[in-house]
């Protein structure tokens, strides 16, 4: 995309004035996260959050049965409210993107929330709406603090939910804005509910801006499903704009225009004409394999989260899956999945699939991120998750769950496209345990009369600093690497990307981000073994040259953009990519790293980037 449109890292990661953007006239460029494509021309609306203070009230021992009362009503009139938003989800966007809501209507009959909020209301005697904001908020606050960015980006749900059943306790009606539009708007609000979205009149909403969320929260999932132009994670947005202030909303390149130009107008004209042609080119290279210019086979494989999601990998041109996370199969509901279940889920998706393989991860979610409702011998939350009891850490210690997990792995394999990798592996004595308890299982299968794939490969997520440091050991008990760059740099930079205050201290191109990878890469290379990226760094086309060069052998990616990333394969030569790397090594910060990213990516695939 040329100057006029794609503004300098430095400027888009902020802003950089002291009055309202709106108030000079002048057109300003700012960057956040893309979320649903498209282009969009239109006035704000500016939604608030809702503030009500919930004031702390005392209540005497003869008034708790009414609170209690008080609280079942709220929860009832929440329920009907939740049915019919997902009946109209479902009239609009169809059963599948409606059943987002299945997990806001588990948390209304989530016991471990219900009956801390019951006995903070008998063991404080305060008012329902007092203990039922102050625990679904410890809840929503601890969520948010997970390092797994499909898990934290939940909490949006929670406080969907949460806001909704205050509402009804206070007798608080929704805001009434959005219905009564006179003219179609664009949204910029700190953050867009998921039962909102849902529900957006797209005659009156031509797109949205949020300040937060990213590209697999709910609310991006629904924009994509509207075919709703959407940014989020533009911060401090809504308090710098008024209502009524002209903007354009690239969902392309994640880019807000504050009073366009005619020239930016005339641009973005051009660049809608420019993308469909892309989108066209994009479809017509799906099918053909991702090889370099020079030769060079690349793996493209897509990450997952469902069965269902099979579909959309097959119409992707992805090779296969790079990542199925299993987590959901855990959390939208009230008990535990059992062998017979998982074993299903897992094996449909590898018949689906084949004869492409599908690396089946185990359960990454732990004490602190398990839904609330399954309780696994902690007491109270954990005072560090981030650091905590989660992964693999987890499940060494919860036998039954991890056994009934990697038998059903194991019955699966029968398709013989099944490879299985254990998350958050720090040290050998981890992954040794792993692999012998896999091997016991699968006697104890064998025994049973089932039929195991004798060859299932077995690999290990390169996601903590220690991992890296041991690479060699770890390679000589696995079949293959795939580094998560996501926890990698977070537990590298001691940066939590989630927590406003320091997510600007989350940089994939951080030098040491790079001597990491390598020496990840030629570790698992060494012991001949391949060497995956599942995290977002493989997403990103503009990062796709600088892992290639680094040795990374496959790269897995959401399924929309599996076309992109083949695309800039197909375009570029090795030498290249090996050259990018070599001079990124020797760089001293992460701003020369990406500005020579950047400039290769855009003088091979210009078109990804509105250019040519």
């Amino acid at each position: 995309m040329d100057a006029a449109i794609f503004v300098s890292i430095g400027i888009s990661l902020g802003f950089t004035r002291g009055v309202s953007e709106d108030e000079t006239g002048e057109e300003l460029k700012l960057r956040g996260i893309p979320a649903s494509r498209g282009v969009c021309v239109g006035k704000v609306l500016i939604l608030g959050r809702q503030s009500v203070e919930t004031r702390r009230r005392h209540v005497e021992e003869e008034g708790i049965p009414a609170e209690i009362e008080r609280l079942e009503q709220a929860l009832v009139e929440t329920r009907h409210q939740l049915h019919d938003i997902q009946e109209r989800a479902s009239q609009a966007l169809g059963a599948k993107d409606a059943k987002i809501f299945d997990a806001h209507l588990l948390v209304l009959d989530d016991p471990a929330l219900l009956d801390q909020v019951v006995g903070m209301i008998h063991g404080e005697k305060v008012s329902a709406d007092y203990a039922f904001n102050t625990v679904s908020s410890r809840f929503a606050d601890t969520l948010a603090s997970l390092d797994d960015e499909y898990l934290s980006e939940r909490v949006s749900d929670l406080r969907d939910v949460s806001q909704r059943v205050l509402n009804n306790l206070r007798g608080v009606k929704e805001e009434g804005d959005l219905a009564n539009l006179s003219e179609p708007r664009i949204i910029i609000s700190h953050d867009l509910a998921p039962s909102t979205t849902a529900v957006l009149d797209t005659k009156k909403v031509l797109g949205f801006v949020t300040e937060i969320g990213g590209r697999t929260s709910h609310t991006a999932i629904l924009a994509r499903s509207l075919r709703l132009p959407a940014v989020v994670g533009l911060s401090r947005v809504a308090s710098r704009l008024r209502s009524g202030t002209k903007v354009l909303v690239d969902g392309y390149g994640g880019i807000l225009v504050v009073n366009p130009s005619e020239k930016t107008l005339e641009e973005y004209g051009q660049l809608k004409q420019r993308q469909q042609r892309v989108e066209d080119r994009l479809r017509e290279i799906q099918s053909l394999p991702s090889v370099t210019l020079d030769g060079k086979s690349v793996t493209v494989s897509a990450n997952v989260e469902e069965v269902d999601d099979a579909a959309e990998v097959i119409d992707s041109g992805a090779e296969g899956v790079g990542l199925f996370r299993t987590e959901y199969l855990f959390l939208n509901r009230e008990t535990l999945p059992n062998e017979d279940e998982q074993y299903e889920a897992y094996r449909e998706a590898a018949r689906r699939l084949r004869p492409h393989p599908v690396v089946i991860r185990t359960l990454d979610i732990g004490g602190d991120k398990l839904p609330l409702h399954l309780h696994l011998g902690q007491d109270a939350p954990e005072v560090n998750p981030f650091l905590g009891w989660r992964a693999i850490r987890f499940c060494l210690e919860e036998n039954d769950i991890f056994r009934t997990q990697l038998r059903a792995i194991l019955r699966a394999s029968v398709e013989r496209n099944i490879r299985v990798m254990y998350p958050m592996v720090s040290g050998v004595e981890e992954l040794n345990e792993c692999n012998e308890r896999l091997q016991k299982f699968r006697q104890e299968l064998i025994a049973e009369g089932h039929d195991c794939d004798p060859n299932l490969k077995i690999g290990a997520m390169i996601e903590v600093p220690s991992a890296v440091m041991v690479a060699d050991v770890l390679a000589r008990r696995a079949d293959f690497f795939s580094i998560g760059t996501n926890d990698l740099i977070q537990y590298t930079l001691a940066a939590d990307r989630m927590n406003e205050k320091v997510a600007h201290l989350y940089d994939p191109t951080h030098p040491s981000i790079l001597r990491l990878i390598k020496m990840t890469v030629d570790a698992g290379h060494r012991n001949g073994i391949g060497v995956a990226v599942c995290g977002e760094m493989a997403s990103d086309p503009v990062m796709a040259p600088l892992l290639l060069g680094l040795g990374v052998d496959e790269l897995s990616a959401t399924p929309p953009l599996v076309p992109q990333l083949k695309y800039m394969v197909r375009r570029m030569n090795m030498s290249e990519a090996r050259e990018l790397a070599r001079s990124s090594l020797g760089c001293e910060s992460s701003g020369e790293v990406l500005t020579r990213c950047q400039e290769l990516a855009e003088c091979l695939a210009p078109e990804l980037f509105g250019r040519g």
